[in-house]
């Protein structure tokens, strides 16, 4: 009988090969990638059933690579897993088509649930996350709305702008010119009301599109 077929997307190599070692006698791993962009060329090439999906990759976070991989492959099933246990981030993950989101510290069992639910057609979301975004949600409805719409386009030159990389080094990243990535950024600042840097990466920061500082 023929195991699903799953690929790792995280930028840390010992959690990818922990998580081949948890996934192998049950599925096959068909690779991994470690940041988004990487995992949208990949993903398409393979062809996985469900993919396991950091939410805090460099380049393009997995919520942004997840976006734009349910365009491409609407069945493909995403699990997503976070060290961040904000329920904003798990209520824009499930907006976009998510399957399944658990939080890293969470016990190797959880994954496999995870994994197995998703692969049935239900959702799985762990227990402190559902709890959260259910008080998050009695405290104020509004709380869980998603953040100001971009493009996909504009949230890939976004989170490269919070990372700290030059403009030409976005184009080149991206194999676009550099003077369609400034106008990105003219772009996205008018589109979200900010003016400097600083604030740029505040809001990539504030809606989990890069990792706050350590």
């Amino acid at each position: 009988m023929k195991r699903p077929r799953i690929l790792l997307a995280d930028d840390h190599a010992m959690i990818c090969a922990g998580f081949q070692k948890l996934l192998e006698p049950q599925y096959e791993v068909i690779g991994s990638v470690a940041d988004g962009l990487a995992l949208l060329k990949s993903a398409p090439e393979l062809k996985p059933d469900l993919i396991v999906i950091d939410v805090g990759m460099p380049l393009l976070n997995g919520l942004n690579a997840g976006r734009e991989l349910k365009n491409l492959m609407p069945s493909v099933k995403l699990v997503f897993l976070t060290m961040n246990p904000d329920p904003d981030v798990a209520a824009e993950a499930l907006r976009i088509g998510a399957s399944g989101y658990l939080l890293k510290n969470s016990q190797s069992d959880e994954l496999l649930r995870a994994v197995h639910e998703a692969l049935r057609g239900l959702t799985y979301i762990t227990p402190q996350i559902a709890r959260s975004m259910e008080q998050a949600y009695i405290r104020d409805p509004r709380s869980l709305e998603r953040p100001r719409d971009l493009s996909d386009r504009q949230r890939s030159v976004l989170q490269m702008l919070a990372e700290g990389r030059s403009p030409k080094e976005i184009a080149y990243l991206l194999r676009i010119s550099l003077r369609t990535v400034r106008f990105h950024k003219y772009r996205i600042m008018e589109e979200l009301g900010i003016s400097t840097n600083s604030e740029l990466v505040q809001y990539a920061i504030k809606h989990s599109i890069i990792p706050p500082p350590l």
